[in-house]
């Protein structure tokens, strides 16, 4: 049974990094945010930092703007990773939409494979990608914003990144395993990708910070496991350059920003920490999961 799993998550893998167009693609979101930032975004919102602390007496304007750069920057790139997470996983399976669509699935399930070691060795391909490609992607930025002045991460931050993005793969692997389970054909799947690609920004807050959004635009959000996977990691990666951004401002100055950049979430009244949110994305995960097992098992009662 391990050699079955193993042969099958190898396979949906391989395809995946054998096709460059798809990886091109699962990272394009990640492209689109930075340039947005870069070329647009970011000015106008490192500004407002500026402008909110030059209110204070004693402040180094100069200082205040490149810490406030920084900030927006490293902002960015936790969003950056948050939905790769969605993304890649989507573009590995389409190898499964793919073999549904050419009748291949047929005579790989015909195989002496039980469906459940062959569902696992998707979901695992699809977390294995994610975990790869974002994984990837935070040396990339973190790179990207040492050289641009910022502190390399402690070896505690690097350890819970890598946790997180391992819950975040999963949860999203169970998720898109659901999607291509009741998705039919290829083009659907494309057509599906083109409105995740599309959404995913706006529900992690990163074309827009939460509390920029009405109040029942941000309580839509936070019914979906995007928003916690970009806050948590926005909370460990922020955490030195928002420090020394707003430091000497006070408590309720610091405390307003992070809620309204959606680095700090609430439901309700009460606050949900990094470890809520892990729980919650853990959650999602295991509900995709099982809604995944049912469809598999009506199917197959269906193919008999």
């Amino acid at each position: 049974m391990a050699g079955q799993f193993m042969a099958i998550a190898a396979r949906n893998f391989k395809i995946y990094i054998r096709d460059k167009g798809a990886v091109f693609f699962s990272l394009l979101s990640m492209f689109i945010v930075i340039g947005l930032m870069v070329f647009f975004l970011g000015d106008v919102t490192a500004d407002s930092v500026t402008g909110l602390l030059s209110a204070l007496p004693g402040r180094d304007g100069d200082v205040d703007r490149e810490n406030a750069k920084l900030l927006i920057l490293v902002w960015t790139c936790a969003g950056v990773i948050s939905i790769n997470a969605v993304t890649v996983t989507l573009s590995v399976f389409s190898s499964m939409v793919k073999d549904k669509a050419s009748g291949r699935i047929f005579a790989i399930e015909t195989a002496p494979v039980g469906r459940m070691t062959m569902t696992l060795g998707y979901v695992f391909a699809a977390w294995a990608a994610s975990v790869a490609v974002c994984t990837l992607t935070l040396v990339i930025m973190e790179l990207y914003c040492v050289s641009s002045g910022m502190e390399a991460f402690t070896f505690a931050a690097h350890l819970k990144l890598l946790g997180m993005i391992m819950v975040n793969s999963f949860t999203y692997a169970a998720f898109m395993y659901v999607m291509a389970r009741l998705v039919k054909s290829d083009g659907a799947w494309s057509g599906f990708g083109t409105v995740v690609g599309t959404l995913v920004g706006f529900l992690g807050g990163i074309y827009l910070p939460i509390g920029q959004l009405s109040e029942g635009i941000g309580n839509v959000m936070k019914c979906t496991p995007v928003l916690y996977g970009t806050a948590m990691f926005r909370d460990v990666m922020t955490a030195e350059i928002l420090s020394k951004t707003f430091n000497g401002a006070p408590k309720e100055m610091t405390e307003g920003y992070r809620i309204a950049m959606g680095i700090d979430l609430s439901v309700g009244e009460k606050r949900v920490d990094v470890w809520q949110e892990l729980a919650l994305l853990l959650i999602f995960g295991a509900f995709f999961l099982m809604i995944g097992l049912i469809v598999l098992k009506k199917e197959k009662k269906r193919d008999r």
